[in-house]
């Protein structure tokens, strides 16, 4: 990647990463473009250049987190078992995310990005990028497991699984009353979902 376009890419993440901490501190509805062009230090003309809404700036983390764990994926030995691989993979950047917010998680945090998550825009564009998340990541399956993702159903299985794992830990962390951790979460949802969902 060149510096011009390394810098199209830090832009990139500043706008969506200010979308989120704006959205969580004061609410999706509380929030304008403005602000969030104001906040990456970009005028809202360059907002318009990477995104479309606010809703579409939020989503991008998840679709962005999705692309570098395929990317990881691509980069694990190659004698690593399937599972062990994409877990260490989404967990490699799943971390660096967590870095990458700049902020510890908090109760108000959480409650935050608990409200945000349930607007109705947000949840269309979420819908959007996990979607093309999932493909970006059974593109990655296909390669490790010398499958064709144009015709074979285990990438998109494998892919469809993780997404789901991801989701299910992500969804009890804010909205269940478990005492997990995240982390201790996501690494039982994956863990579970590479033994093959054995009955409780």
């Amino acid at each position: 990647m060149g510096l011009r376009e390394r810098k199209k890419e830090e832009t990139r993440i500043a706008l969506s990463w200010a979308a989120i901490k704006l959205t969580v501190e004061r609410g999706f509805d509380n929030v304008k473009v403005e602000d969030i062009a104001a906040e990456a230090g970009v005028s809202h003309r360059t907002f318009n250049n990477y995104f479309s809404s606010k809703g579409e700036a939020i989503a991008a983390r998840h679709f962005d987190r999705a692309v570098q764990i395929a990317d990881e994926l691509r980069s694990r030995p190659a004698g690593e078992p399937l599972w062990e691989a994409v877990t260490n993979a989404v967990f490699a950047r799943f971390a660096l995310g967590m870095q990458e917010t700049g902020r510890p998680v908090d109760e108000r945090w959480i409650a935050g990005v608990r409200l945000m998550n349930q607007h109705p825009e947000h949840r269309g564009e979420f819908l959007k990028a996990h979607l093309a998340a999932q493909e970006a990541l059974a593109a990655a399956v296909a390669e490790r497991t010398g499958t064709d993702a144009s015709k074979d159903l285990y990438p998109h299985l494998v892919a469809g699984a993780v997404g789901t794992a991801v989701l299910s830990a992500i969804h009890l962390w804010l909205h269940g009353e478990a005492t997990a951790s995240f982390e201790e979460l996501l690494r039982d949802a994956l863990g579970q979902t590479a033994a093959g969902l054995p009955t409780p």
